[in-house]
C-alpha cells in the first residue's frame, strides 16, 4: 500500500492528502498521516502522536484528551512530548507563562523534510521552536511498511548562548475504548515509588515492580486498574541496557508497546485516572527523570539510586535519543509481557503466564530499532 502524508497548510484548508498528482481538502486540525501496516497520525497544533493503530483496524490506544477537529489551540493529547520538564514549573516561571510539562505541546510544528519513501519504509520530519525554554526539537518518524513498528528519533538542541539543565519525557496514553479493567500493564522497572513523598528523600518508602504503596501504605498491583487511581503517580528506575513498556487489552486482541536504550531513557513512571468508577487514562511514561517537581527540587535532590533526574545541555549542543513503538495482534486470553528481547532483528514479547508462555515475534530492520 502506498504511503500517505497528510499536510494541513492553511487556516480554512485544513488537509492535504498527497497521493500521486491528486490533492483532497478537509477542515480538519493539521496533521502529518504515516500508513502501511501500521497508521501513525502527528498532530502539528502541539506535535502529539494522535494516533497510532492497525490498518484495518479503527482501534487507537492513543485515544486519550482528543481535541475536536475545529480546536485551534496548540496543546497534548495522545502521545505527547514533555519538554523542558516534566511537572509544573516553579511559580516564579509559571507567573512568566512557563506551561505544565514544558512549551513542546503548546506550540506549533511544522514539516521541515516532507515524505521519502521506499518498497520498505516511509518517513518525515517534523519540528519545533520552544522560545521560552531556547531549545528547539526535530523529531524523524521512521515507519515500517509491511510491520506495525516506527522508530522515532528527537534532536533537541540549545539556541542560547549558556548552558541548562532540562528533561525530556515521553507521554504516551492509552484510553477507552482500549483501555478497560481487564487492560494489563507491563514493564522492565524494578525499583520504584510514588510521587508526592516529602523532602529530603521522595522516593521513600520504595518497592519493586509490579507493587507500588498507596496512600495508606497498602501493597497495590499496577498492571491493572479497576476503580481505584491510588497510587497516582508512580516511577521505577531501569536495571536492564533497554526499557520498554507495553498494554494490551486481551479481549480486543491488541498490544501497545514501546522499546528505549535506557542512556536515553533511565525512568519508566505510570499515570492513572479513573473517573465514575472507571479507568479512563494510564500514561505509559518514560523519560531521563523519575522525579516530577520544578528544577528546584530536582537540583536539591540531585540523583536517585544512582539515577540522574535531569539532563544538561551546554550552549549550542544537540542531544539525540530514540524510541521504537509497535503493535501486536495477540490471542485474546494473552495474560501480558514477562520480558522483551532484540536479538538483531526481531523482537520477542515473552507471556506472562505460569503455564506455556508463548513468545510474540515481531521482524523489521535493525534500522527500526533504537
Amino acid at each position: 500500500m502506498i504511503p500517505r502524508v497528510v499536510l494541513n497548510l492553511a487556516r480554512q484548508l485544513t488537509w492535504c492528502w498527497l497521493l500521486g498528482p491528486s490533492l483532497v481538502w478537509a477542515a480538519e486540525r493539521p496533521t502529518v498521516v504515516l500508513e502501511g501496516q501500521a497508521r501513525v497520525v502527528v498532530d502539528l497544533r502541539g506535535g502529539s502522536i494522535a494516533e497510532f493503530r492497525l490498518r484495518d483496524s479503527s482501534l487507537n490506544p492513543l485515544k486519550w484528551g482528543v481535541p475536536s477537529r475545529q480546536d485551534p489551540e496548540n496543546r497534548g493529547f495522545g502521545h505527547f512530548l514533555c519538554l523542558d520538564r516534566w511537572g509544573p514549573p516553579s511559580d516564579a516561571e509559571g507567573a512568566r507563562g512557563v506551561p505544565y510539562h514544558g512549551e513542546a505541546a503548546h506550540v506549533a510544528w511544522e514539516i521541515t523534510q516532507p515524505l521519502e519513501k521506499s518498497a520498505t519504509q516511509a518517513q518525515v520530519e517534523v519540528s519545533a521552536q520552544l522560545p521560552l525554554a531556547g531549545l528547539s526539537i526535530r523529531r524523524q518518524l521512521r515507519m515500517a511498511l509491511a510491520q506495525p513498528v516506527c522508530r522515532v528519533e528527537e534532536q533537541v538542541t540549545n539556541n542560547r548562548p549558556l548552558g541548562r539543565i532540562y528533561n525530556q519525557v515521553q507521554h504516551p496514553t492509552i484510553a477507552p475504548p482500549f483501555l478497560d479493567p481487564t487492560t494489563l500493564v507491563d514493564c522492565n522497572g524494578r525499583r520504584g515509588f510514588a510521587q508526592g513523598n516529602p523532602l529530603p528523600h521522595p522516593e521513600e518508602p520504595s518497592f519493586f515492580w509490579p507493587a507500588a504503596l498507596n496512600r495508606d501504605g497498602i501493597a497495590v498491583n499496577l498492571r491493572r486498574l479497576t476503580t481505584n487511581p491510588d497510587p497516582n503517580v508512580v516511577s521505577y528506575a531501569i536495571d536492564e541496557t533497554l526499557g520498554w513498556v507495553t498494554a494490551v487489552t486481551p479481549g480486543r486482541g491488541l498490544l501497545i508497546g514501546y522499546l528505549w536504550k535506557t542512556t536515553d531513557y533511565p525512568w519508566v513512571s505510570l499515570w492513572r485516572d479513573v473517573r465514575d468508577g472507571a479507568p479512563v487514562a494510564r500514561g505509559l511514561e518514560f523519560g531521563t527523570t523519575g522525579l516530577h517537581q520544578p528544577f528546584s527540587v530536582l537540583t536539591q535532590v540531585g540523583r536517585i539510586w544512582e539515577r540522574p533526574l535531569f539532563a544538561y545541555l551546554d550552549a549550542g549542543e544537540t542531544q539525540t535519543r530514540v524510541y521504537t513503538m509497535f503493535l501486536a495482534e495477540v490471542p485474546l486470553d494473552f495474560e501480558g509481557v514477562e520480558r522483551i528481547s532484540l536479538n538483531g532483528t526481531t523482537l520477542t514479547l515473552h507471556e506472562r503466564r505460569v503455564n506455556s508462555p508463548r513468545q510474540l515475534k515481531i521482524e523489521a530492520g535493525r534500522e527500526f530499532w533504537p
